[in-house]
């Protein structure tokens, strides 16, 4: 197939080099470079340095609106357009252009978790399973007929950055299914339950914010969700913590929740509103990243002390 496609962030980097490899890619479509870092020097997303290092023609439109991009389309030709976290909504035009559509590659098994942040809710919320659907994009939020979808187990301890990189390499795998299914016309489409539908709100500050009086397995499940970005914190004598990694204890505490229990063997053992969390990496207001030996060793903490905000 003829593929136009359009992505932004390193999540899409896996899907492109497959269909770079299986198809041929006419042309990346990407955001407009950012001003980064302290000179604020332009700096080019994750998929146009992927697509220029595999030889592809990248397009960087400000606006697809009133069909600012149709000479583009109608010179491209593409069959199919497959976007993955691409970042801007697409007119009609864009979505009715080619002849099999455009085909979103979505992190969540949906009708569960539309919107911006599937995987870091997914994993906030507890759930062990997740996965990969491709679906046809329509003109609602993440509520096209779906295609074909991919579970991927979510593992105790895995993080947002372990799962992002799961589905990555899952969404690569099953865009091919995908289109070849399409292209064999083996693929029916499949109407999303509404009623099923939950939505996955972009993370805002508040999401980061760690309640001690909630159980130590959902605190455990915040953090992995948030690390490693934009990671959960609490204060600590009027300084902020932030938590990058954690355990769940089955055992239990009578303190308050929030007390330091103990600081020894490399943990930070805390009381929460059911079973002890024990906090193993941690980035404190001003610092770098690092153990909770480390900062127990640099005397920061001490048992008896309350985590809070």
């Amino acid at each position: 197939m003829r593929v136009l496609f359009m992505g932004t962030p390193d999540f899409a980097i896996p899907a492109l080099r497959a269909l770079a490899s299986a198809h041929e890619v006419v042309c990346v479509v990407s955001q407009p470079d950012k001003p980064k870092g302290r000179g604020m020097q332009l700096h080019p997303t994750p998929v146009k340095s992927a697509a220029q290092e595999l030889g592809i023609e990248v397009r960087q439109p400000v606006t697809l609106k009133d069909g600012a991009f149709l000479p583009d389309l109608e010179g491209l030709r593409p069959d199919v357009i497959v976007v993955v976290a691409y970042g801007k909504i697409l007119p009609e035009y864009v979505l009715n252009f080619p002849k099999f559509g455009c085909i979103n590659i979505h992190g969540s098994l949906l009708p569960a978790y539309r919107g911006a942040a599937p995987m870091q809710r997914a994993i906030m919320d507890g759930n062990r399973v997740t996965g990969i659907t491709t679906m046809q994009m329509a003109k609602g939020l993440d509520t096209g007929d779906m295609l074909e979808i991919a579970e991927v187990e979510i593992a105790e301890n895995d993080n947002f950055e372990v799962i992002h990189d799961k589905l990555a390499q899952a969404g690569a795998d099953l865009i091919l299914s995908t289109l070849a299914g399409l292209e064999a016309g083996t693929i029916t489409p499949v109407k999303q339950d509404d009623s099923l539908a939950t939505y996955a709100a972009k993370i805002e500050k508040s999401d980061c914010v760690l309640d001690f009086t909630r159980s130590a397995e959902e605190l455990h499940d915040q953090i992995r969700g948030l690390s490693p970005i934009p990671l959960a914190f609490t204060k600590l004598n009027g300084k902020l913590l932030k938590i990058v990694t954690s355990k769940v204890s089955p055992e239990s505490s009578t303190k308050a929740p929030g007390t330091v229990l103990s600081i020894d063997k490399g943990v930070i053992a805390v009381a929460t509103g059911d079973g002890i969390l024990h906090i193993t990496d941690v980035l404190p207001e001003g610092k770098g990243r690092m153990s909770a030996a480390a900062f127990v060793n640099g005397k920061k903490i001490a048992v008896g002390d309350v985590l809070g905000n």
